[in-house]
């Protein structure tokens, strides 16, 4: 797993804030950086105009990470995403966290489903969604 496996980067600061007591960042930081690779994603593919027009929109179903090395302070981490697996009204998110210190520091993945807000029920990727996807 390289930087080149990834359309989506993001480059994030470690900060002091994100350590815990032992000293390394805490799990939950790496959740974060998820977070902001899916959401630099999700604007790639166009899904903030999506749910402004239509209430349509991604929520996250599951997620998970592998720990592989802890991150410390300071550094800067790079968080990816990629999208695999699309479905009909569901895909697949890989992410991987990069350190300018450690390398390959975590990598995960997340389901992600396609939501009606309005009306709290599962609907299929529009058309327009699954083309920048295909572009991705």
């Amino acid at each position: 797993m390289t930087l080149d496996d990834f359309p989506v980067q993001v480059r994030l600061p470690v900060s002091w804030g994100h350590l815990d007591a032992f000293g390394h960042v805490n799990n939950t930081v790496y959740f974060r950086f998820f977070e902001d690779a899916r959401i630099a994603c999700f604007a790639r593919i166009g899904m903030d105009v999506l749910m402004s027009a239509s209430k349509v929109g991604p929520i996250l179903a599951r997620t998970g990470c592998v720990f592989r090395r802890p991150l410390g302070f300071p550094d800067t981490v790079t968080a990816c995403a990629r999208i695999e697996d699309v479905g009909d009204d569901r895909f697949s998110m890989i992410y991987a966290v990069f350190s300018d210190a450690v390398g390959l520091a975590a990598h995960g993945d997340g389901r992600i489903v396609m939501l009606d807000y309005s009306t709290g029920q599962k609907t299929p990727i529009p058309t327009e969604i699954r083309q920048a996807i295909a572009a991705l």
